[in-house]
């Protein structure tokens, strides 16, 4: 598979955050969203073996293991045999992914982490998979401005998704306003800031 880098840290955000956390970032990614904060991994990337990566999993000691990208779903062909024997070990994984690539294949194996693009992205997520979202997964909307914000209440009262929701400004923005509405209008989310953009630990 093609990694772009690994690292051990404290989960940034979703449903585990502040979790001491192996990282696997894989390479490439098939969309191209305006504030995206990983951009050098479109491109950069190592070719490693699932032995490779496994060996350096359980090197790290920890039991709970990120993929990410880019976007980790492109490379799924090679990615089921790593979360086949992760599973076996116990370990438990997430998979972060734009929504825009069908993950019901992969699921039995870990937790899915859908990060619906909003307008301000410039990008779109197909909104026909968070049918297959269950309550072991977890729904992600980062919030740029007002519309981003109509959008996502939009998307939760047409589909409502079974998982969790967590709402995260875009960094840097203002999220005074953010807060206040989501508070005002007694919306069922989780409100949160990019832990690894604030405490810096890798």
């Amino acid at each position: 598979m093609r990694v772009a880098e690994t690292f051990v840290s404290l989960q940034g955000e979703g449903e585990r955050q502040g979790m001491p956390c192996f990282f696997l970032r894989l390479s490439g990614c098939n969309l191209r969203c305006a504030w995206c904060d990983t951009e050098y991994s479109f491109e950069k990337g190592t070719d490693r073996s699932v032995d490779e990566v496994v060996k350096e999993i359980a090197d790290s000691g920890l039991s709970y293991v990120c993929v990410t990208g880019g976007e980790p779903l492109l490379q799924k062909e090679e990615l089921i045999p790593l979360l086949e024997i992760l599973g076996a070990a116990d370990i438990h994984v997430d998979i972060e992914t734009n929504g825009t690539i069908p993950f019901d294949d992969v699921s039995a194996y870990a937790s899915i982490c859908m990060d619906v693009k909003c307008p301000s992205s410039g990008e779109m997520s197909d909104l026909s998979l968070l049918s297959s979202l269950t309550e072991k997964d977890c729904l992600k909307f980062v919030i740029g401005d007002e519309a981003d914000y109509l959008y996502m209440v939009e998307v939760l009262a047409a589909h409502k998704p079974k998982s969790p929701v967590c709402i995260t400004p875009v960094f840097g923005t203002d999220t005074k306003w953010l807060i206040e509405t989501i508070i005002a209008e007694r919306l069922p989310v989780r409100f949160q800031l990019q832990l690894h953009k604030v405490v810096h630990v890798q």
